[in-house]
């Protein structure tokens, strides 16, 4: 019968900590995060024809998860400060209504990026709404999740198609 995982952010008293990766083996790592911003198909419009006098929002967007990315420890209060190697951002239209943001994140390190592709997605879909709520503030956004991870002890993860 197979043991469930443990959280690894408490203790033994149930006292929060930040993991203790000195005894862990350094690979290369990547993880890969998606999520979408619904909207209207007007303003998906104007952001695909760059009509916005905020600037190019896919661009601006693209820089703040970068920057988000390699903050991860700023806005997520256990995660390591990490150097991360580097941070792919890329955006997708699959109708006239959302813009799929996916990000990839590698690093070589004893801990894994699964969060900095995370925060690197969700600042980028919140740019993409702060950029863009003078026209359409009933935008959403939907669905941010881990879709794929590798290296370390826990080995590959690869969201199915069905989740």
């Amino acid at each position: 019968m197979a043991t469930e995982p443990n959280f690894t952010h408490f203790d033994d008293t149930g006292a929060s900590r930040m993991v203790d990766v000195g005894p862990k083996q350094v690979s290369h790592r990547i993880a890969r995060a998606s999520g979408r911003v619904a909207m209207q198909p007007e303003t998906l419009r104007r952001i695909r024809s760059r009509e916005f006098a905020k600037g190019d929002v896919l661009e601006v967007a693209r820089v703040a998860g970068i920057m988000a990315a390699k903050r991860t420890s700023d806005w997520i209060p256990l995660c390591h400060p990490l150097a991360i190697e580097s941070v792919e951002l890329q955006f997708d239209f699959p109708d006239e209504r959302h813009v799929v943001i996916s990000a990839r994140v590698t690093i070589t390190a004893k801990t894994g990026v699964e969060m900095e592709a995370l925060v690197a997605v969700t600042a980028a879909a919140l740019t993409v709404y702060d950029m863009c709520k003078a026209i359409d503030r009933g935008m959403t956004i939907e669905d941010v999740r881990l879709d794929e991870k590798d290296g370390g002890r826990s080995g590959h993860f690869r969201r199915n198609s069905e989740s």
